[in-house]
Order: C-alpha cells, then sequence, then structure tokens
C-alpha cells in the first residue's frame, strides 16, 4: 500500500487537494482511500458527498473516510473505567456515562492515525490519500507514535517482575490497587497499535504532498514545512501551488506578480486558480492535478567513516546555525532546530562512540564521533 500525506497552511485548500489527487488516482484504476479528521465535512463537500463514520464509496475506486473521533474515544474511556473500578471506588470517583463523554482536544487527528493504521491492515486499498491538519499540527500528529511508544517503555517497562512482585506490598502501603496487570497488557495494546502506525509511516511508500499558495506567506510555511518534515524523514513527493492565477494586465497584475515571484523560486506543480470554489466530481477534475508519484526519494541519513572519525549525516533544508542544538543523552541524539524537536536514537555503532563536534553546511548537519576506547573492540 501507497501512503500520500496531504498537508499546507491553513486555508490553503489542502482538503480540496487532497480530494482532487485521490479522485484522480481512482481514475486511472487505482483503488483509492481518502481520509480526513475534519469535524466539519469540507472533504466530503468537495467531493459533492456526504462523508462520515462509514467508509463511502464515491465511485469504482474510490472511497472516502471521515472517522467519527466520539465513538472510538467512548469505547476506550469505558473499557478503562471498567478496569479500574476498584481505584475509582477508593478515590470515590463518579463514573461517567457513555452519553456524557465528548473527545477531548486532538481526539480527531488520534483516531485518522489509527484508521490510516487500520487500511493499511485491511488491504482494501493501493493507495491511501491523508487529509492532514495544517502544517504545525501535522507535524505534531505525525511525530505521536514514536514519542507516545518512548513514553511508554520508560513509565511501563517491559522488565516488570520485581514491580509485579512488590505489588501487593505497595498497594497496602498506598491505600488503593497498584496497575494490575491488565495496565501492562493495555501498554502492550497502545505500543503495538502506535508501531503500527509508525511502520505506515515509515515505509517507503510514504511520503508528504505539501499545498501551498504562492505568496510571501506560504513561502515561509513550505520552508518550514520542508525542515520539519526532514527531522521525521518524511520525503516530499511534490510541493503543489494552488490556486495560480493567469496572467493578467488589469488590476490582478501585482498579485499575479507576487505569484509569479514565488513561484520562480519553488519547483512547484501549479494547479489554476478555477474562479470559484471547486465542487464536486467535474471541478475537482478541472483543477488537475498532478499525479501521485511513489515511492519518493527517500530521506537518508548516512554514517560514513574517515581516518577513524564517523560521520552521521542528516540532511535538514533551511535550517539555520543558531536556531541548532544538539545534546547526546545515552544513546539518543536530542536534536532541536527551530520549532522542531526529534530525539533520534543512534545507530549501533555510533552508540559506541564520544560527539567530537557538529557543522551545518549546505543544509546538512554533519555530527562527527570518534570511538570512545573503553567501549570500541581493541582489535579494530
Amino acid at each position: 500500500m501507497r501512503t500520500l500525506l496531504v498537508t499546507g497552511p491553513g486555508g490553503s485548500g489542502r482538503t480540496t487537494l487532497a480530494a482532487a489527487t485521490a479522485l484522480e488516482a481512482s481514475l486511472a484504476g487505482t483503488r483509492t482511500l481518502v481520509l480526513s479528521a475534519d469535524r466539519g465535512d469540507s472533504l466530503g463537500a468537495a467531493l459533492g458527498v456526504v462523508t462520515g463514520d462509514k467508509p463511502l464509496a464515491v465511485s469504482e475506486f474510490l472511497t472516502a473516510w471521515r472517522p467519527d473521533a466520539s465513538l472510538g474515544f467512548r469505547d476506550d474511556l469505558l473499557r478503562f473505567q471498567e478496569k479500574a473500578t476498584g481505584a475509582l471506588d477508593l478515590l470515590g470517583a463518579s463514573r461517567l456515562e457513555g452519553e456524557e463523554m465528548t473527545p477531548l482536544p486532538g481526539a480527531e487527528e488520534l483516531n485518522l492515525l489509527r484508521a490510516l493504521r487500520d487500511a493499511a491492515l485491511s488491504e482494501r486499498f493501493e493507495l491511501v490519500v491523508v487529509d492532514l491538519p495544517a502544517i504545525p499540527q501535522a507535524l505534531s500528529l505525525l511525530a505521536l507514535p514514536e514519542e507516545l511508544r518512548r513514553y511508554i517503555r520508560r513509565l511501563l517497562p517491559a522488565e516488570r517482575q520485581a514491580a509485579r512482585a512488590l505489588r501487593p506490598v505497595l498497594g497496602r502501603l498506598a491505600g488503593v490497587p497498584m496497575p494490575a496487570e491488565w495496565l501492562y497488557e493495555a501498554a502492550g495494546k497502545w505500543a503495538g497499535e502506535l508501531a503500527a502506525v509508525e511502520a505506515v509511516l515509515a515505509d517507503p511508500g510514504t511520503a508528504v504532498r505539501i499545498v501551498a499558495e504562492p505568496g510571501p506567506t506560504g513561502a515561509d510555511a513550505v520552508r518550514d514545512a520542508r525542515l520539519g518534515f526532514a527531522l521525521r524523514r518524511l520525503p516530499v513527493e511534490a510541493l503543489v501551488a494552488n490556486r495560480v492565477l493567469p496572467d493578467e494586465t488589469g488590476w490582478l497584475a501585482a498579485p499575479v506578480a507576487q505569484q509569479r515571484k514565488v513561484l520562480d523560486e519553488w519547483n512547484a506543480d501549479p494547479v489554476p486558480h478555477l474562479g470559484r470554489d471547486p465542487r464536486g466530481l467535474d471541478d475537482l477534475h478541472d483543477l488537475a492535478v498532478p499525479p501521485v508519484t511513489l515511492p519518493a526519494h527517500p530521506v537518508e541519513w548516512p554514517v560514513t567513516e574517515q581516518d577513524g572519525v564517523f560521520v552521521w549525516t542528516l540532511p535538514l533544508p533551511g535550517a539555520v546555525r543558531g536556531e541548532l542544538d544538539l545534546i547526546r543523552k545515552g544513546d539518543e541524539l536530542v536534536v532541536t532546530v527551530g520549532q522542531f524537536r526529534r530525539i533520534v536514537p543512534l545507530p549501533s555503532a555510533l552508540r559506541r562512540c564520544t560527539v567530537e563536534g557538529a557543522s551545518l553546511r549546505d543544509g546538512e548537519l554533519r555530527t562527527r564521533f570518534v570511538p570512545d576506547p573503553q567501549l570500541w573492540p581493541k582489535d579494530r
């Protein structure tokens, strides 16, 4: 299965172009699913149908799905409440009824990841087009599976035999039941679900399509997006310049000139402004969006060696030296660049090395490592 993640600045028309991209793929005979987490049915408005919690067949090869976050949230919370009955009763907590539960902020996006995982496991579709939130929220969402798995490993480690033996004693001292086996089982289930989402995101057939209007604001957003996705090792399949105006010598000459200036800087696929909001399959087809080209060129993080020094290269297009920070923590490297931050595990060979220095040149972060004599094999 191939996965295309569509995002862009707010108001750039990313939902419409996600729908148009999915439509064009389906017209080529590709079994395509388009997913959206939008609480309002902007996806359905673009397609000219009503989408909802059940996948809807829009045409022979096109299915649209807008999962209902409230259903999954309610079911998960009710199961947790049932499992934690003893502790909740001792704490005097009131029970929640299913009817009074409403999804928390961000539940729609989390449900979108779950739907993406389900689509991958179903093997029904050859292509899944995901209508992501705006760029900052999309990057946070795509980072979530990795970060949550890391938290689970730290808070509920697999090596729990000693804790299991001490649980009754600690429970008597605390006056409330300690986490029972179901908590570890739940953590294992969550970790498995998150790993499945991570596998989809890390698959060579997954890439990002950025949608933006050519202009100063769009240029800034695209620059940030390229940097953020590079840090997450997600390749950008295409940059689509939306709502491109035709050549004009009248009152539109100034905005047209502004668009042309940005388009000259971008290597983008232009999509014309129709003069109206696209509605329905005919309008989406008139947009003539570029075809999906997957797999995209992967984002490589190579390790090279020269004269006993290892160099780990991370492409970070648009990174600024003054906004870059590196911290080595055990077998991990904390990389902060501008508004983005990621904790990345070191390749196995570098875990036995110490950091000698780093440099940022031509959009690439090069971190130098030298073998630690106390950890490196003596005969090397």
